[in-house]
């Protein structure tokens, strides 16, 4: 019996593989080409027998007709069809929204095209919110921008750079800085979390590097510091705008070198941490100003993350609404009006006034259903005008002073938007009854404004 080496059976094994979009074009052309060869050949032979080649050439071109048809129907039975089956299949299932493609005359084959596009956008959004929710189930929020951030995090998590999380109070800086630790390969390993405004500037330096005993009055044993603390692993610095420029200076000679020194020591403790730094201050701004270092700022802006405000992102506050609902009390419900009062506030305290807006709606409620009257004054005070009259431009009341006509008419839109999805409960059909514009008009309108018709779905 023979034995084959590797080699010939290495050999034996190879395959071509080729991409359909190379392939298919290439057989065309083949075929094309050799439609032509034949016919001039024909003309040829008949001419050189004197005899005319109009009926030899009109049978080859039937043939031609039939074959192309019948390559034209096989097309639509393996491509074609189970492309239309799978979009009627998800259609039926419920979990795709409604799409109308009953057109008249000529735009019929551009509505079918364009329902099939809708489908598989619908459902590429519906893989990457499964998605999300997989890998990040303690980050609660579907919405576009939630998903760039989140898509940032797996991107940048396994990772040692240094991540610089800007956004304002409350959007859940540190809620990031766990996830990115969750997916790096420090998951293992300690995350310590330092607020760098909430310590006495006297006692920050102590907190970062340690002390030794007798630095200074009151040290009487050696402390060791969060820096080496966080050894092999993640250390968050929050509002690192706040720290002072001494500390600032120390910290980042700790960060350059990979070794810190102890309030009254003299010998140098090498560490290996991986730093993440958050602010809800413009740090360019303040280096500009003095009040930050410009050579800290870059060494800790190599990776930088915006957290949207939770204005950016209204479709999300349904889900996060019932989400800090259960944790309290997990029989209530929202009632659909009082969603529409969350959802055109403008929660300048962001998630976490939103949290305890919906802690104190739970207590005040003690009933099954939360409503509007429930809320805080805070939020029932700023209820806009356009409640009464949705047509009404002053119902912006997120435009700013100094924003200029087309951005204050893009937020006046976008709110319009948000409320009829509110009144309508997330039913599209409804939502442009109300708005008095078509269905497609409205897709379009809610894909411009990354807003999720389904977010509000009850």
């Amino acid at each position: 019996m023979s034995i084959r080496s590797p080699i010939e059976i290495k050999m034996r094994d190879i395959r071509f593989h080729i991409n359909l979009y190379i392939l298919i074009p290439v057989i065309f052309a083949g075929f094309t080409t050799l439609s032509f060869l034949v016919a001039y050949q024909l003309t040829r032979f008949y001419i050189s027998k004197s005899l005319p080649p109009q009926w030899p050439l009109a049978f080859w071109g039937a043939i031609l007709v039939i074959f192309t048809f019948v390559c034209g129907l096989l097309v639509v039975k393996f491509v074609i069809s189970p492309v239309e089956r799978f979009v009627d299949k998800t259609q039926t299932m419920g979990v795709i929204k409604d799409i109308d493609a009953s057109q008249k005359g000529s735009d019929v084959s551009a509505a079918e095209i364009n329902r099939f596009s809708r489908v598989f956008d619908q459902v590429t959004e519906i893989l990457s919110k499964m998605e999300a929710s997989a890998l990040f189930p303690e980050i609660v929020g579907h919405s576009t921008a939630m998903r760039a951030v989140l898509n940032q995090i797996v991107k940048v998590a396994p990772t040692d750079s240094m991540v610089l999380v800007a956004g304002e109070t409350g959007t859940g800086k540190e809620l990031i800085a766990h996830a990115i630790h969750g997916h790096s390969r420090r998951r293992d390993q300690p995350f310590l979390a330092l607020n760098c405004a909430a310590i006495p500037e006297g006692l920050l330096e102590s907190e970062l590097f340690g002390h030794e005993k007798g630095a200074f009055t009151g040290a009487v044993s050696r402390k060791t510091g969060k820096i080496e603390q966080a050894h092999q692993g993640t250390l968050f610095l929050d509002e690192i705008g706040d720290m002072s420029l001494e500390t600032q200076a120390k910290l980042l000679r700790a960060l350059e070198e990979r070794q810190i020194v102890r309030l009254g020591g003299t010998q140098p403790v090498r560490v290996d941490v991986r730093f993440i730094a958050a602010t809800n201050k413009n740090l360019p701004e303040r280096v500009k100003k003095g009040f930050f270092r410009e050579d800290l700022y870059y060494r800790l802006n190599v990776f930088l993350i915006h957290l949207p405000p939770l204005r950016e992102r209204r479709e999300d506050i349904p889900l996060l609404a019932e989400h800090f609902l259960s944790t309290v009390n997990d029989t209530q419900k929202l009632s659909t009006a009082c969603i529409q009062r969350l959802m055109a506030h403008d929660w300048p305290g962001n998630v976490r006034e939103l949290q305890n807006a919906i802690h104190s709606a739970a207590v005040m409620s003690g009933a099954e259903i939360v409503e509007p009257m429930h809320l805080p004054s805070a939020i029932t005070n700023h209820w806009p005008s356009m409640q009464k009259e949705p047509a009404c431009p002053d119902a912006v009341d997120g435009a700013s002073d100094g924003q200029d006509l087309d951005h204050q008419l893009r937020e006046f839109e976008k709110n319009m938007l948000i409320h009829a999805l509110s009144q309508s409960r997330g039913i599209q059909k409804q939502a442009a009854k109300l708005l008095g514009i078509k269905e497609r008009s409205l897709w379009h309108r809610l894909k411009k404004h990354d807003i999720d018709a389904s977010a509000f779905k009850m």
